[in-house]
């Protein structure tokens, strides 16, 4: 199987990094933070490169690119942990494609693509944990089509979104629904989460609702799995950046007058590091790649790499932290945020032990045996 990236990819590779070295700077999210977690600046910045729009289909004005692609990116911004959810781009735009009438289509993708639009996904629940199929919220017809009631957790960026996907209970199934955020009956409650990005508490109180699709179930695990998938993604640029960053310390740092990266038992913990970080980056390529496949093994697989990123995410993290010793966990050295982001990464869309049990419930019948 070839691994290489084409040139476009190549190319779409570098035009991040140059924004995320030159635009987007430490000191630029550490504002950001400050400000609340989420910068419309940013977001536009991130629009006029074209990557709202890099996953939105062609005859919506996007330019129809795939989950390889989307994969790139999300590891650029990783290696900057930019706090706008560029994710909910690639989930929203993929769920609409495929799940989404046309005249819905027609009314969200282009602005999704244009990032006029900033469409999130709102499915936590707080009895929910990580099971996709336990939902509270009710949805029944009304006047203009539906009407919603449901307390939404956790939700990216929920008070500076357009609008939000959320699933609700109707007729005794899970269905997808689209619910704009300055619809009647919805209040949000926004605060900033602990890695300095954006998140919001959303009720709904008989909020009009736009139904999206009445097989819920199936496009929100299409929608948690692009999530997951870009998660990884980006987990990999962090863990790349907090080893380069360890790496380079390990060189400068001086004790009995050698620097640190010469003792034996510190080599042999860098190189542990970069095992895990290879580790976690074929798994990412696969669950990249996985994204088209049936739901079962898409599944199965995206589990298998929420499993193995977790594990390294919380490996390179604590060494990195270790290996700066104090400093690693002060608020003015870029260590510390780094490491606090891939934290909040491995408890999204379901920690290391929710999706050991995926895997483990997943298994076949002849797993592990051979004949």
């Amino acid at each position: 199987m070839d691994f290489d990236f084409s040139d476009d990819q190549e190319q779409l590779r570098d035009a991040v990094r140059k924004w995320v070295d030159k635009g987007y700077t430490f000191e630029r999210r550490r504002a950001a933070v400050a400000a609340g977690g989420f910068d419309r600046a940013a977001w536009g910045e991130l629009a006029e490169l074209g990557l709202t729009a890099l996953t939105v289909p062609e005859a919506h004005g996007g330019m129809g690119q795939g989950a390889i692609d989307a994969m790139v990116v999300a590891e650029e911004l990783g290696r900057g942990i930019v706090l706008e959810p560029l994710a909910q781009a690639f989930i929203a735009s993929s769920v609409l494609s495929q799940f989404g009438a046309q005249d819905v289509q027609a009314a969200w993708l282009p602005k999704i693509a244009s990032g006029e639009a900033l469409v999130v996904l709102a499915q936590q629940e707080s009895k929910a944990r990580y099971r996709l199929n336990v939902c509270e919220a009710k949805a029944v017809p009304a006047q203009s089509g539906y009407a919603v009631a449901a307390i939404k957790n956790i939700v990216p960026a929920g008070d500076q979104a357009d609008a939000f996907l959320l699933p609700a209970q109707l007729d005794g199934k899970i269905a997808l629904f689209l619910v704009e955020r300055t619809a009647s009956g919805v209040t949000t409650q926004g605060y900033v989460t602990q890695d300095g990005s954006r998140a919001a508490e959303v009720q709904l109180s008989n909020t009009p609702a736009t139904l999206v699709t009445t097989d819920g179930l199936a496009a929100l695990e299409l929608a948690v799995d692009v999530g997951i998938a870009a998660l990884c993604a980006e987990a990999v640029g962090v863990m790349d950046k907090t080893a380069a960053v360890t790496f380079d310390y390990l060189n400068q740092r001086k004790q009995f007058g050698v620097p640190i990266a010469s003792f034996q038992a510190l080599r042999h913990r860098a190189a542990d590091m970069k095992m895990q970080l290879e580790l976690a980056r074929s798994m990412s390529y696969y669950a990249s790649l996985k994204l088209g496949a049936p739901a079962d093994e898409r599944r199965r697989a995206i589990a298998r790499a929420k499993v193995q990123l977790g594990q390294s995410m919380r490996f390179v993290g604590q060494q990195a932290v270790q290996m700066h010793g104090g400093i690693g966990v002060t608020d003015e050295y870029i260590v510390s945020h780094y490491f606090k982001k891939l934290t909040q990464l491995e408890m999204t869309y379901g920690d290391t032990l929710h999706h050991l049990g995926e895997v483990s419930a997943r298994m076949q019948d002849t797993a592990g045996v051979f004949a």
